[in-house]
This record gives C-alpha cells, sequence and structure tokens, in this order.
C-alpha cells in the first residue's frame, strides 16, 4: 500500500505543465504544489493562503453548500447568500401558493423582517480539509480482500471522525479519491436557519427554461438569494426570531469591471460526480442503460406533466420544481450520449486500456498485480447488465416515476405497529404520516398520476425482463386482465393514498385490513421487495469493480508518473480555473463570449412561457436604464462563457476574478460538451455564467432592492 502512496505523491507534485488550465477539479489544499504557477500564468494575483487557509480568512469561508445538492457564496457581511434560481426553486416553490406565487412573480424582501423562513433548507460551511491517506494506509495490505478492506478503512476512518468532532459541534466525513488510493478528512459546520430574501420571477430566473437548458446563447437571470442566521454567539442554531444574520469569516466582494476575453476565471464549489477514469465497460453500461432509462421513461413522464401544467395553474406551481429536476438530468443523458459518440470516446478508452494490457504483460512484478484488472472489469460489467438495467428502470418508472407507490410506502412503519398492536408506536406512525402527507398532497395532483402510473407501470412491463416484475403484476394481469388504465382507474378510485381526503380518513381510523388490501401500498411494497432483491445482486459486481477500477487507477499513476492527476468529483469542495472565451461548436458557427439584454428581447415570445419578458424589463430595456451596471459602449450583460470544469452541484458556483472578486454565477454547461462527466473536451467545454452587473442590476432597477446593494462590497 505504500508503494500506492508514494505513486499518487509523484502524480500529485509531477510536471505541472501538462495540466491543461480548463480541466480539473481541483483539491483547494494542493493548489499550493499542483496549480499556483499556471493560475500565475493566466493571472491570477491571490496567493494559495489567500484562496485555502485553515487559520485566517480565506475564499473558501464564502463558499457554501446550498442545500443538499447546489453551491452558494456570502456577498455580505450579514449572512447574504447568492445561489443559481434553479438551485432555491424547490423553496420558492415550497413557500408559493396560487395567492402567493413567488415563482411567477419574483420576490424580495425590502427589510430583514420581510424574509421568509425556508423550512428544511440547510447551508453548509467546510472548516477544514486534511489528508489523511499515510493513517488509513498504514492499516491496509496488498493480501486483504476487499470486504476486510473496507471495514479497516471504516474502522480507522471512525477513529480520525471522533477525535476531530471531539469538542465541537462540527459533522466530519472522511472522503475517498482516485477509487480508494487517496483520503482526505472533511469538517463541516451546518446552518439550519435559512431564510428566503430575494428572487426574480421566473421569466427572468428560468427564462428559456427547458428548451434553452444546456443550451448558448443564453440569457437567464439565473440566480435568487437568502441568508444564514445563528443564534447571538454566532452558532449555528433552528429557526428562531432572537437569531441574528451570521458574520462571515469571509465574503466575496462583487467587481462591477466588466468582463473581457481571455480574463482569469476560477469556481469554487461541491461538483457532485464525475467518472472520468471510467473504462470503455462503464461507459457503454452509462450510454446504453443508465442514460437510456433516464430518457425513455423520463421522456413520457415530462409529456404528461407538461400537457397538464398547461392546462391549470395549479398544476404548474405543484410540478414547476418536480418537472425541473426531472428534465434536466433527462435532457443532460440525451447530450451525453450524443457528445461520447461524437468524440468517439470508447474508441479512445480502448486504445488506453490496450496500452494498460501491453504495459502490465511487460513485467511479471505487473501482471501479478494488474493482470486481471481489466478481464475482471469485462466480466463484472456483462455480469450485471440485466440487473443494472432492471435496477435503473424500477426507479426511473416505479419509484420516481410514479409518485402514489412511493408515497404508500411511508405507512410501512404503521402497518408494523398495527400488526403489533402497539398503540403508542401506532400513535407516532399516524404523527409522523400526517407530517409526510402535508407535504406530499400540497404539490401532488392524482390526475396527473393515474396517468403517468398507467404509461410507466406498462413500460416497465413491456421493457424488462419476467424475473424482475414485482408481484403486483400478477394482480393487474389476473384480475384486471392486463389492462394498466383500469388498474389505475381502480387504484385512484379506492386507494387510501389517492388523495388527501381518504388519506386523513384513514388515518383517524387505521385498520390493518384496509392498509394489507390497499392496491399502491401493495405494489409498493413489491416494488421496494423487488428492488433490494434486484440491489443485492448488483452488489457482488459492485464490489469487484471496484477494486478493479482502485487499482487500474493506482496502475494509470504508475504507468504514467509524469502526468497530473485530479480526482473525480465526489461533491467535496474543488476549484477549477480557466479563462473567459468563445468558442466554436461547429462548421461555420462561432460564439462570442457574452451576450446582453438585446438577445432576451429577439428571443420574446408573449405566447411561450418560456420566453415571456416582463414588462418592466422591456420599459427598462426601452429607456436603456441600465444605471451603473452597463458597459462601456452602453449595452447591458447577461451571460458569458468560460472554460470552467464544472458539472452538477457546481450550479451556484462564484466565478472569481484575477483579484478574488465576484464577476458571474456559474449555472450550466453547454449542450456541445454533455460529455464531459466521462470525457473533458478541451475545445467545447464551457461554462455558462450569469454576469453578476445583471444580477445587480434586476436587484436594483428591476426590483428596486437597493436594500441589498447596500450591503454589499461593490469592486469598480
Amino acid at each position: 500500500m505504500k508503494r500506492i502512496a508514494s505513486l499518487l505523491l509523484i502524480a500529485s507534485i509531477g510536471l505541472v505543465q501538462m495540466a491543461k488550465a480548463d480541466e480539473g477539479m481541483w483539491l483547494l489544499p494542493l493548489l499550493n504544489k499542483l496549480n499556483m504557477e499556471k493560475m500565475k500564468e493566466l493571472g491570477l494575483k491571490l496567493s494559495a493562503e489567500d484562496i485555502y487557509s485553515i487559520n485566517n480568512s480565506s475564499l473558501k469561508d464564502a463558499i457554501v453548500i446550498f442545500g443538499g445538492g447546489c453551491t452558494g457564496e456570502l456577498i455580505s457581511e450579514e449572512g447574504l447568500i447568492l445561489t443559481n434560481h434553479h438551485c432555491g426553486y424547490g423553496n420558492i416553490q415550497a413557500l408559493s401558493s396560487v395567492e402567493h406565487n413567488y415563482l411567477e412573480d419574483g420576490f424580495w424582501a425590502k427589510s430583514k423582517a420581510e424574509e421568509l423562513p425556508a423550512e428544511g433548507l440547510k447551508v453548509t460551511f467546510m472548516k477544514y480539509m486534511e489528508d489523511v491517506t499515510e493513517k488509513i494506509n498504514a492499516e491496509l495490505t496488498d493480501d486483504m480482500s476487499e470486504a476486510d478492506r473496507r471495514a479497516k478503512i471504516k474502522e480507522v476512518s471512525g477513529e480520525i471522525i471522533k477525535k476531530a468532532t471531539e469538542g465541537n459541534k462540527y459533522r466530519a466525513i472522511v472522503e475517498d479519491y482516485f477509487e480508494g488510493n487517496q483520503f482526505f478528512l472533511i469538517v463541516y459546520e451546518t446552518f439550519t436557519d435559512v431564510r428566503f430574501v430575494g428572487a426574480p420571477p421566473s421569466s427572468i430566473g428560468k427564462f428559456g427554461h427547458d428548451t434553452d437548458n444546456w443550451m448558448w446563447p443564453r440569457h437567464t437571470g439565473d440566480f435568487s438569494m437568502f441568508r444564514v442566521y445563528c443564534s447571538p454567539d454566532g452558532k449555528p442554531a433552528d429557526y428562531s426570531e432572537d437569531n441574528v444574520p451570521y458574520q462571515p469569516k469571509h465574503h466575496l466582494p462583487i467587481s462591477l469591471k466588466g468582463v473581457d476575453m481571455d480574463d482569469f476565471a476560477m469556481t469554487i464549489g461541491f461538483p457532485g460526480s464525475t467518472e472520468r477514469y471510467l473504462t470503455s465497460w462503464g461507459i457503454e453500461e452509462r450510454m446504453d442503460i443508465t442514460n437510456e432509462a433516464r430518457i425513455t421513461p423520463r421522456g413520457i413522464k415530462q409529456d404528461i406533466w407538461s400537457e397538464d401544467m398547461a392546462a391549470s395553474e395549479k398544476v404548474r406551481i405543484q410540478y414547476a420544481s418536480k418537472f425541473s429536476r426531472s428534465s434536466n438530468y433527462w435532457k443532460n443523458s440525451i447530450g451525453m450520449n450524443r457528445g461520447l459518440e461524437k468524440l468517439n470516446v470508447l474508441e479512445k478508452k480502448r486504445q488506453l486500456e490496450a496500452e494498460f494490457s501491453e504495459w502490465v504483460a511487460s513485467s511479471s512484478e505487473r501482471k501479478a498485480k494488474y493482470g486481471d484488472v481489466l478481464n475482471n472489469l469485462e466480466k463484472a460489467y456483462e455480469n450485471q447488465a440485466p440487473y443494472k438495467k432492471a435496477s435503473s428502470y424500477i426507479m426511473e418508472c416505479l419509484i420516481r416515476g410514479t409518485e402514489i407507490y412511493s408515497f404508500s410506502l411511508n405507512a410501512l412503519e404503521l402497518q408494523k405497529a398495527l400488526e403489533d398492536e402497539n398503540d403508542d408506536a401506532i400513535a407516532t406512525a399516524i404523527e409522523h404520516l400526517k407530517e409526510a402527507g402535508k407535504a406530499f398532497y400540497k404539490d401532488y395532483y392524482p390526475e396527473t398520476d393515474r396517468k403517468v402510473l398507467t404509461a410507466l407501470t406498462k413500460l416497465y412491463y413491456e421493457t424488462i425482463e419476467k424475473r424482475f416484475h414485482p408481484d403486483f403484476y400478477n394482480t393487474i394481469n389476473k384480475k384486471f386482465k392486463g389492462d394498466y388504465a383500469k388498474y389505475a382507474n381502480t387504484i385512484f378510485a379506492k386507494s387510501i393514498f389517492a388523495n388527501e381526503e381518504n388519506f386523513n380518513a384513514f388515518l383517524a381510523k387505521p385498520k390493518l385490513k384496509t392498509l394489507n388490501k390497499d392496491l399502491a401500498f401493495q405494489a409498493g411494497d413489491d416494488i421496494i421487495e423487488t428492488y433490494r432483491e434486484i440491489y443485492g445482486q448488483l452488489r457482488e459486481s459492485a464490489t469487484t469493480i471496484s477494486e478493479a477500477n482502485r487499482l487500474f487507477i493506482a496502475g494509470l499513476m504508475e504507468m504514467h508518473p509524469d502526468k497530473v492527476y485530479y480526482p473525480d468529483a465526489n461533491f467535496t469542495m474543488r476549484l477549477s480555473y480557466g479563462t473567459v472565451g468563445d468558442y466554436e461548436p461547429r462548421d461555420g458557427v462561432k460564439y462570442k463570449y457574452f451576450t446582453t439584454i438585446e438577445g432576451v428581447m429577439e428571443k420574446e415570445d408573449p405566447d411561450n412561457y418560456e420566453f415571456i419578458v416582463p414588462q418592466k424589463l422591456k420599459d427598462l430595456w426601452k429607456a436603456k436604464d441600465y444605471g451603473q451596471y452597463a458597459n462601456e459602449d452602453g449595452s447591458l450583460p447577461v451571460c458569458f462563457t468560460s472554460n470552467n470544469d464544472i458539472t452538477g452541484g457546481n450550479s451556484g458556483s462564484p466565478v472569481i476574478n484575477a483579484n478574488g472578486e465576484l464577476f458571474g454565477l456559474a449555472f450550466d454547461g453547454n449542450w456541445e460538451a454533455m460529455s464531459g462527466d466521462i470525457a473533458f473536451e478541451t475545445e467545447l467545454q464551457k461554462c455558462i455564467n450569469v454576469d453578476i452587473r445583471y444580477v445587480l442590476f434586476i436587484i436594483d432597477k428591476y426590483a428596486g432592492a437597493t436594500n441589498l446593494i447596500d450591503e454589499m462590497t461593490l469592486v469598480k
């Protein structure tokens, strides 16, 4: 194991000049060793200590995990958070109603007293990272089984975490990198009192909606604002009127100086997941199984949702956030498959694997260590293919796809309590169900879900092998003669979960017999049981793949010791660096690096909700009333592109200039490079950003929320 650790060190401090400026999701504690020379060449004026410091204020102290899957940044001394509109979308939707439709109309708190508690929303600061690879590797040996290895890593990690959290209320984890070749302790502090401060209407914050998603040129003001509160002593605390705005160790100053070609740009955020070291067999599985299982079921579901949302304002509010979440990676999967094919990624991976095989075969020592790696990977992926397809489809069709099936499983606790005839447990289970029901039925339209259930239950049956069919399909075939519409109609006519009235009536007088006979509950129970069986079959191959990937990456590092490696994204803090610039997506086409408000007006379509432009924005445009946020030529910037390396989770990440000032807000990648999670395309990969001046213009001139502008640090 010491050999792997030394190889990793060599890879880490090797020839930095070989790394491309625009590729890589880098760990902040290693910037000084790996990246500062290149970043300085591109124009950076800061030191590594300015970016990441444990003892002093640094940029990392202004960056937060926003909710459970986005990034945000602190932009004032009073805990003001900036993130994407689509990151805050679910919270904004939860606070909205037909009477107060903050998605449609926007919202601006003109004082702190007007800010709205965002129930359940959390923001998390990273306190520090520490390389603990040596501590863990010291307890590992090459002859350990994979199970024993994992158990020992868990044991040692637990000891490290315990020590890191003694005497404080921090949360700590030990994350592995390079498929288990490197380990870092990461310590976090989480705040639970977060309040909604402001957001433009969706006609600005989601301008272009799904049509423009992943596309350039963009004209979307994709931002929203929240504020983190704490107890008077500065510690995390649940919501209380006594809480005060949090004062961060650092907040980002905001640049009004504008964006020019080749400007230095860096992002700091929490990219969710990449698979840059995936082998050819893994890529085939991703394209043919995982992505396909997203594309087909979600496409069917979204068509149903779209039709009902267009017909009802109530349904549009209820399903707005759900649709956005679903369509985002539906379109991503389509684009990824297209990009991987266009870039011939499979063939390139096979060439690398052939090179690896030759390198292994040239040494008896390597053959002993790495000789079975690729063969084991090929067999494991082949063996798990039918199980992977079934698990992907059962998730997309029956668990995530059909809402009533999943929601019914909340009653498993009550079922157990009723079976045990335990009055206290029954009362507790009922209270839990009431809380779950309150949230679920607020954003649930039974007629829409009935249509989805009919379509996706049938799709699963027709697509997946019979051996993976949950038992409730026997009921459909025998009792309903294979008539899925009739089956769905019966569920929504009789199920205790079909509507809030039935649900509450059942909770008033719960009976075990009634629950067990409920068709939705029966189906949900069967689905989960089948999913567990399939997942169990996947464990063995997953263990083989994990071990082989770890050895494959260790071997690659040994094979190319002079190459600089960065780990795949795993939702831990990373920095990417690059420059602002144009790109040429295809022959005869060149995209400028910026857009202006003129493009908003050119795209306007009052008959298409995706491209409606608010009247006040049109009035400001006609008057050219842009204030201090205009370019020197009088135009108003909206978005720009840079070649930063981002993925999901980076949404809301600050785009920071050479002086450490905020000048953009990352919100998307470009369609031509959807393969980026697996293969970074250096010529086409772009990060799409909102120009911070457009954000400020909307806050100031459009919304009149000058109270928010006044608390920011603006740099001219």
